[in-house]
């Protein structure tokens, strides 16, 4: 038999939906016939499944160890070699000094992506800033290894692999919850700067339809409806520009796939060192004068709206990330001076 006391981070959610994650090699099938049974037990009592979890409620388990583990999906090997020795990781792929945190309190942590990073795994193989975060909160003290197989914290929002800037991640499911909620209801005012090709003067809103290829993963703007399109709205702010650039604040009305970049570039004004969307001739000039090695887009501020309690607190709060270090450098070098991050 084991005992579960739920925490909070486990607390505010689905009984079942709980067991399926720590039970998360056992079909749900089984999982329902052992409430039936009372083979699972809530606070000494017969469950059914939706029940919602309070702090400290308790969960018995009348199972076998050998079941238990048949149907527990193990802990990756750095944080299994965590767990074994309290906590401190050995051996754990890392970025060479961990994430770059702007901001971090019980139940968030805001993080500047730096480009070429994913925000999370493509394929099983990958280390992306989800795996660098849970890095960084264990090795702390900020999480036990324990609690992983039932929480894990992630990223709230996404950003392109190539693209650097601000990423919330959720501490706490109260955190993860209320944050990806705001970003997915575009509650949240974000802002991005970047460099384009060419010379912009004026503000702008641009519209358009967006259509994503699967098979490429990349996307096609064009300013007529077509099937399996989306509408799109970008709005463009320029803050500096000489003959040949422009540095731009962008701010994303609709968000969709690779939107910045596919949109500016289909009005003539692609983002340097862009490989997907941008020009080469104009992207290799930037390689070798700058040093460019990718997009210069970075997502730079994030200003938090009337939040959910217990996230009430940021209610106004401006966060900012400065500008990497290659995307100032060619800046200043053209006199493109920007806002201050």
């Amino acid at each position: 038999m084991q005992t579960l006391t739920v925490n909070e981070n486990e607390a505010g959610q689905r009984l079942d939906k709980l067991l399926a994650k720590y039970l998360s090699l056992a079909p749900r099938s089984f999982l329902y016939k052992m409430m039936r049974k009372k083979n699972i037990t809530l606070n000494g009592k017969r469950c059914e499944g939706p029940e919602m979890l309070k702090l400290h409620d308790e969960i018995r388990l009348f199972l076998s160890d050998e079941t238990i583990g048949k149907f527990s999906r193990p802990l990756p090997p750095s944080l299994w070699e965590a767990g074994k020795a309290g906590g401190k990781i050995k051996g754990a792929k890392k970025g060479p000094k961990g994430p770059d945190v702007i901001y971090e309190d019980a139940h968030i942590l805001i993080v500047n992506k730096p480009s070429g990073m994913l925000s999370q795994k493509a394929k099983d193989s990958d280390y992306s800033l989800v795996e660098e975060i849970i890095n960084y909160l264990v090795d702390s003290g900020h999480i036990p290894v324990s609690q992983l197989s039932t929480f894990r914290p992630s990223v709230c929002n996404r950003l392109d692999r190539n693209t650097s800037g601000l990423v919330v991640a959720g501490k706490s499911l109260a955190g993860l919850q209320v944050m990806s909620e705001a970003f997915h209801d575009r509650s949240i005012h974000k802002y991005y700067q970047c460099i384009v090709a060419g010379k912009l003067e004026e503000k702008q809103v641009i519209t358009g339809f967006l259509t994503k290829n699967k098979h490429n993963n990349q996307v096609s703007i064009s300013s007529a409806e077509r099937e399996g399109s989306a509408p799109i709205m970008t709005e463009y702010v320029p803050l500096a520009s000489n003959d040949r650039y422009t540095l731009l604040e962008v701010t994303l009305i609709t968000g969709r796939t690779h939107q910045i970049r596919a949109h500016l570039a289909s009005i003539g004004h692609p983002i340097i060192g862009d490989r997907k969307y941008g020009r080469e001739e104009e992207n290799q000039e930037a390689s070798r004068k700058y040093g460019i090695r990718c997009q210069l887009l970075h997502s730079w501020k994030l200003v938090m709206p009337q939040l959910p309690e217990p996230l009430g607190y940021l209610k106004g709060k401006t966060f900012s990330a400065p500008l990497p270090p290659a995307f100032a450098a060619m800046a200043v070098q053209e006199s493109l001076k920007g806002r201050d991050t």
